[in-house]
């Protein structure tokens, strides 16, 4: 697929190279969209996955959209955020 057909991606070739390496298309796009100023950054203030109760970490993956968690354990919960 073009550029001009995926305005939203801003470095294409980062973009082509994560694909190739297996990354979903999504993570792919998040990926090569970061601006350089945030790239290599550790995340912000919260706390890490493994401190969040299961409740959290479940009402977390229905907000960004995961499916099929209901019946997943804490562990399974943090490996599949940290993955999507």
């Amino acid at each position: 697929m073009s550029a001009d057909k995926r305005p939203q991606i801003k470095n294409e070739e980062q973009y082509e190279a994560l694909k190739e390496q297996g990354y979903s298309k999504e993570k792919a796009a998040r990926i090569a969209n970061t601006p350089d100023h945030v790239a290599g950054k550790k995340g912000g203030a919260a706390p890490p996955y493994e401190e969040w109760t299961r409740e959290e970490l479940y009402e977390k993956a229905r907000e960004i959209g995961l499916s099929g968690i209901s019946k997943l354990r804490k562990n399974e919960l943090i490996e599949r955020l940290r993955n999507h």
